[in-house]
């Protein structure tokens, strides 16, 4: 079992960045795929971006390709989400999670990740 821990939230401007990392403790970190899902107020928890456990994979919505970049650094149990160009609409909740992938490609599914932190809120005005 892993658990994970979000920080680096906060409220920014429209235009602003942010670094979110989520820190690993438990069992052996690079066994896990990692991801970042955010929820907005009223609406249901959706997918941000997700990286393998070697870190040789991403993916990520469309709605933050060429804005977020997501890595990690394996020796120090911590992955991370580098939001650029923030825009309003990003302000949600972001939550880290963890999965044991035993076959098939990266998930951007909630549901292949068993593993959560509780959150960190990004707030972006404009």
């Amino acid at each position: 079992q892993v658990q994970l821990v979000e920080s680096g939230g906060g409220s920014v401007q429209a235009g602003d960045s942010l670094r979110l990392s989520c820190a690993a403790s438990g069992r052996t970190f690079s066994a896990y795929d990692i991801a970042w899902f955010c929820q907005a107020p009223g609406k249901e928890r959706e997918f941000v971006a997700a990286i393998n456990r070697s870190g040789s994979s991403t993916n990520y919505a469309d709605s933050v390709k060429g804005r977020f970049t997501i890595s990690r650094d394996n020796a120090k149990n911590t992955m991370y989400l580098q939001m650029n160009s923030l825009k309003p609409e990003d302000t949600a909740v972001y939550y880290c999670a963890a999965t044991i992938r035993l076959a098939g490609v990266l998930s951007t599914r909630e549901r292949a990740y068993a593993y959560w932190g509780q959150g960190t809120q990004v707030t972006v005005s404009s």
